[in-house]
């Protein structure tokens, strides 16, 4: 039988850009070091993300040693983007929560804005251990999150996307199968386990670092999103409710909350502890 490993790592220096994907990461309380430490925010200070602007699937950020970014874009220049001062904050709605942030550069901004064609700023997280609390509902006291849209991590399954792919192949959308693996944006992608098999786990360590397993990944329309051309299609969620559905969710994924620090590697074993 074939033991579960650590098939790829995917960190999303900017949220909802382009991810990046990498041999090794630094698992912090937050997330991965470099993931979701940068977002964009509207003239209104909420969030924006491909929900709103599909086409930011198509602009990319390339994490610097200190925390700043590289920004590209087809036919574009790139833009170095580095960490702002932290003196002033801006207090930003993500969601359903409030957290303060720090503004880029203004060249970050007109970068964007000339992109996009719409009014953003982009903001960098200083204090990702205080800014933001996971819901606590599934956290400990002090537990925090980045930029991400609820989770320190999210890990998804291949066979699990294999599982999928062929239930779209066999609906009323099946010219828009399969589906890669960036549809979800996970940030650790495992192989070598049964369809499904996430679902079940509790507690599970990747290399020497141990995760709790919080709650499976309620899916938007983000993942309908082609991450190569920006087009929306109809999968996958009308697969995913129709096979997928817990109450009003569409799942996809589990989301992991840390239980310590390390580092995971490519190829490093899954071990099932709960």
């Amino acid at each position: 039988m074939v033991s579960p490993v650590l098939r790829a790592i995917r960190i999303h220096p900017v949220k909802s850009l382009t991810a990046c994907t990498t041999d090794e990461a630094v698992v912090e309380p937050w997330g991965l070091d470099g993931d979701r430490r940068w977002m964009l925010i509207d003239s209104e200070d909420r969030v924006v993300t491909q929900r709103q602007l599909p086409r930011l699937a198509q602009l990319s950020a390339a994490p610097l040693p200190g925390g700043g970014v590289v920004l590209s874009a087809p036919g574009s220049a790139p833009l170095t983007v580095d960490v702002p001062d932290p003196a002033f904050t801006v207090l930003a709605e993500l969601f359903r929560s409030k957290v303060e942030v720090v503004e880029a550069a203004r060249a970050a901004h007109a970068w964007f804005g000339a992109r996009l064609g719409a009014e953003v700023r982009l903001v960098h997280l200083d204090e990702p251990s205080h800014r933001r609390p996971i819901d606590p509902a599934y956290a400990r006291p002090g537990e925090t999150v980045s930029f991400a849209d609820g989770f320190p991590l999210l890990l998804t399954a291949r066979a699990s996307l294999d599982a999928l792919n062929s239930l779209v192949e066999q609906g009323d959308h099946a010219d828009e199968g399969p589906l890669p693996m960036n549809r979800f944006r996970p940030n650790v992608v495992v192989d070598g386990t049964a369809p499904w098999a996430e679902d079940g786990w509790r507690r599970i360590a990747i290399g020497e670092v141990a995760f709790r397993v919080a709650k499976p990944c309620g899916r938007c329309v983000v993942t309908t999103t082609d991450q190569s051309t920006a087009e929306r299609g109809k999968e996958p969620l009308r697969t995913l409710a129709r096979h997928r559905r817990t109450g009003t969710g569409l799942h996809f994924g589990q989301n992991l909350i840390p239980d310590g620090t390390g580092v995971i590697r490519v190829g490093d074993p899954v071990r099932v502890l709960e």
